[in-house]
């Protein structure tokens, strides 16, 4: 009987012992006003003049980032329209539209230089991201800690 209930409690304790990882890879999330917001779909989108737009959903919320180019370095949102970010939320025929421009918004995007995590050539680009955008009324959606991790590349032709 000992032998039994020993190989019982040995039983549970390894079973009890299993770990779920799940890896994100490739991934576009952040803290949408301080709550989790990740996205199910994704693209990123090398335009004829060398931008780089990435947009992002979960059905209901659209994010987009726009960057002036897809070179790695750190962009600026806010000063002008050559980079900016925008935020839609579409829920029952009602949409909230949410974006950074000229005067409007702050943040950056940064696209990381790291070779393992952005390589163009190949097709995938990684960076991060925060920023403040406005809507028409001057209600702000604030993402913080925003990252975008080897999300393929199409080129427009």
């Amino acid at each position: 009987m000992k032998k039994i209930l020993s190989l019982i409690v040995l039983l549970v304790a390894f079973t009890s012992c299993e770990e779920d990882v799940k890896f994100n890879n490739p991934a576009v999330q952040a803290l949408k006003d301080n709550d989790l917001w990740k996205a199910t779909d994704f693209t990123a989108v090398k335009g004829a003049d060398n931008t780089l737009t990435i947009t992002a959903d979960n059905g209901f919320e659209t994010l987009m980032l726009k960057t002036q180019n897809i070179n790695p370095g750190v962009y600026q949102l806010g000063a002008d329209n050559s980079s900016k970010a925008s935020y839609t939320l579409s829920v029952d025929g009602i949409e909230m539209f949410y974006s950074t421009g000229a005067g409007i918004g702050d943040g950056e995007i940064t696209i990381s230089a790291d070779p393992t995590e952005t390589n163009i050539t190949a097709g995938y680009i990684t960076g991060f991201f925060h920023f403040n955008a406005e809507n028409e009324d001057g209600d702000v959606v604030n993402f913080q800690e925003g990252v975008f991790f080897r999300v393929p590349i199409t080129a427009v032709p």
